[in-house]
């Protein structure tokens, strides 16, 4: 089955939900940065928030996710398009730590000081940059804080990666709720009480539930209509003429040294590792 992402409202308009099966833009990511499987866990929960975040957009937007902490892991980067189209890459994806409290320590690979930038392309002549410092690390609760209080929209994301014992991705997931004004005090009570006894996300997709399935377990009693169902996809949003851009930041100079030294010049895309070469008589043309 293909990713996708299912969006909700309540008839009342007081929340929206969205909730996505991202297993196989996760793996697809991993295969790409060969992950082991503490980095992978992180990863694939940021490929998940980004592509949660995306299907908040208008068409043609982008967001870039940035979670930077002081661990082994470094950085995550995640870009996501409102097509859904989503890609990242972590820093150090060679981690991996021994389990805590039998869980994968993704606070400990990300480092429980730090921060996580949003940025967003909305198409106006300055892109909207929002910080926060993270408050677990465990990538989830940070978006969450950055919503709540950056964009001053309640809101709560769970996101669930799970790991098999050869280091692929049997299942990858997640979800994000938001309360809309007025707010509904007592539907947000009963929402956090559904979300604090919900069985492991990762769990839930790796036993074959979906998305819908996930919703109604959060909304169930509650009136709601689904808006949107999208696919979900790793897709890098890089290009040849994008590569072209970057080489030009080395300075004429600069880059014709390095092409007539190793008659030619490669670039590597950081988020999707695709290898664009170009020979020496491109570079001089460039």
């Amino acid at each position: 089955m293909d990713d996708y992402l299912v969006r909700i409202l309540t008839k009342s308009g007081t929340f929206r939900g969205m909730a996505c099966v991202t297993t196989g833009l996760v793996a697809e990511a991993v295969r790409r940065h060969g992950t082991l499987p503490t980095a992978t866990t992180a990863l694939g929960r940021a490929l998940t928030a980004g592509a949660l975040m995306g299907a908040l957009l208008k068409t043609d937007q982008r967001v870039a996710l940035k979670f930077e902490g002081n661990g082994p892991l470094g950085k995550i980067l995640v870009e996501a398009q409102s097509n859904g189209a989503v890609a990242g890459t972590v820093r150090n994806p060679a981690v991996e730590l021994p389990l805590l409290d039998g869980k994968v320590d993704v606070a400990g690979a990300l480092g429980r000081a730090g921060f996580l930038t949003v940025t967003k392309d909305l198409r106006l002549k300055q892109p909207y940059q929002g910080t926060v410092q993270l408050v677990s690390s465990e990538i989830g609760e940070d978006l969450a804080m950055y919503l709540t209080e950056s964009e001053q929209v309640p809101s709560a994301v769970g996101l669930g990666v799970f790991v098999e014992q050869d280091g692929s991705v049997g299942a990858a997931g997640g979800f994000l709720i938001q309360s809309l004004p007025p707010q509904d005090e007592e539907a947000i009570r009963l929402l956090m009480e559904r979300i604090e006894k919900l069985p492991t996300l990762s769990e839930h997709f790796r036993n074959g539930g979906t998305p819908e399935q996930l919703l109604e377990l959060l909304f169930a009693g509650i009136p709601y209509e689904t808006t949107e169902k999208r696919v979900v996809a790793f897709q890098c949003s890089c290009s040849r003429e994008k590569s072209e851009e970057a080489l030009l930041t080395q300075g004429k100079d600069v880059l014709l040294e390095m092409a007539q030294r190793d008659g030619g010049v490669s670039v590597t895309c950081s988020f999707c590792r695709e290898v664009r070469t170009f020979t020496l008589q491109e570079i001089e043309a460039l």
